[in-house]
Formats: C-alpha cells, structure tokens, sequence
C-alpha cells in the first residue's frame, strides 16, 4: 500500500526531519540534568532549598527524598543555569555533607513549568 506514492515516504520523512530540527533549535541552549545526591542529604532541608535555588536561577523540574537515604532531581532551562544548578547541588545547603553525587546529561523535553518537591519515592 505504501508504493502507490513512491515519493510520499520521502516527503514524510523530510517533514519529520524539518519538525526535528524545528525541535531543536528551539531547545538550544536548554539543557536537562538528573541528579543523584547521597550522604546527609535527608532532613537538613535539601529539597526545601533546592527549589529556592531553582527559583532564583529560572530552573524547572523536580526534587525527591528516595528510600535508600538519597535525594533524586531533575533540572531544565537555560543551559548555564542549569549547570549552576548542577554545581549547588553538588554542595548543597549548610548542613549537608554530600558523600557521593552523580549526574546524568539527558535531553531536554521543555516538559516542566515550575520546580516542585515530589514526595513519591521509587
């Protein structure tokens, strides 16, 4: 069925193509990052100050305590805030004592609108 237009697969494929890039360069300079904290993490007010921090920097996204002791977020926006973000994290508030930190760079989807505290943990 698809040969009755055999230029009609090239003319899809060509406008998925000019969505993609479309896509992506609305998306430039945005960024995303997953981030993974461990140490004294839970009850010094990590996520509390993680959204003020968000907040000031312009960043969206989420933050989490998990069941094993560690805080889980994801960040998007602007791609320089994004990295300030990343690199707060990386010390976290005053009483915080990050053991181990791992960040994972993903696409950025534009998914978010604000930054929140999620209190579902996996």
């Amino acid at each position: 069925m698809s040969c009755l237009l055999p230029g009609w697969n090239v003319f899809l494929y060509s406008l998925m193509l000019l969505r993609k890039k479309k896509e992506q360069k609305q998306n430039s300079g945005k960024a995303r990052a997953h981030v993974f904290v461990a140490g004294r993490v839970q009850g010094v007010l990590f996520r509390l100050n993680t959204r003020k921090e968000a907040g000031r920097l312009g960043v969206s996204g989420w933050v989490r305590n998990l069941a094993d002791g560690r805080v889980e977020a994801v960040f998007e926006g602007n791609e320089q805030n994004v990295e300030q973000m990343v690199n707060w994290t990386r010390k976290g508030p005053i009483w915080a004592k990050i053991d181990d930190f791992s960040v994972v760079w993903e696409d950025y989807s534009g998914e978010f609108t604000a930054f929140e505290i999620r209190h579902d943990s996996q």
